[in-house]
Formats: C-alpha cells, structure tokens, sequence
C-alpha cells in the first residue's frame, strides 16, 4: 500500500461540510450530528485479515456491489440494511472511496449541506 489507508480516508470525510472525527468502539468514524458517515475497520486489531470501511449506501447498492465485486466489497456486521464495507487494504480505486464518501454523506446530512457540497 502506497499510503495509510487510514490517513487517505481522513482526509476524504474531513473535507465534508460539517464531519467531525470521534472514536466509535475503538476506531475512527467521521460524523455530522450524531449520524455516520462513515466506520473505519481495523480488523488486525480484532484478529481478521481485512481492513475497510464501512458507510450507508442507497437501497440496493450494497447487493449490487457485494455481487458483482466480493473481492472489494463486503457486507459489514455492524451498520444499517443497506450499509456497505469497502476493502481499503487491496489497491483501493480512491477516486471510488472518494464518491461512495460523498454518497454516504448525501444520505445523512440535511438538504443545506448536500447543496453545499454540490456547490464546491
């Protein structure tokens, strides 16, 4: 891995209007409110061999995505029905970390702060 898969992902939810970073069971998460944006997953630390993130995606994306690409996508355990777990220990595409981010925070932040985001 080129860079700190963890450094990138920061860097990509800090620049969201609003996303603030806390601890969420030991491990970072960027928030607006109390609502997630996006978990990082430090699986090593837990004794698994994967390292991603995981943020809402619209209604039947995750699906879509797990099965066309279960190398690079996954089905987190913890999260909503539709949340999807992205693989950031595998040559993540960043451009593609950085949308499905985006999409995320389209889903939880209110209309001012989308059109905000639209505006940059």
């Amino acid at each position: 891995m080129a860079a700190d898969p963890l450094d990138r992902l920061r860097a990509i939810c800090l620049e969201l209007p609003e996303v603030t970073e806390k601890l969420n069971h030991g491990m970072p998460s960027w928030v607006r409110s109390r609502n997630t944006v996006v978990q990082f997953y430090d699986g090593p630390r837990r004794g698994e061999d994967l390292i991603g993130m995981w943020a809402p995606a619209p209604p039947g994306v995750r699906e879509d995505l797990v099965t066309q690409e279960p190398d690079r996508f996954y089905v987190p355990p913890y999260g909503g029905d539709d949340w999807v777990g992205v693989r950031l220990d595998r040559d993540p595409d960043w451009d593609e970390v950085a949308a499905i981010v985006r999409e995320a925070y389209r889903l939880v932040a209110p209309r001012r702060l989308v059109a905000q985001l639209d505006d940059e």
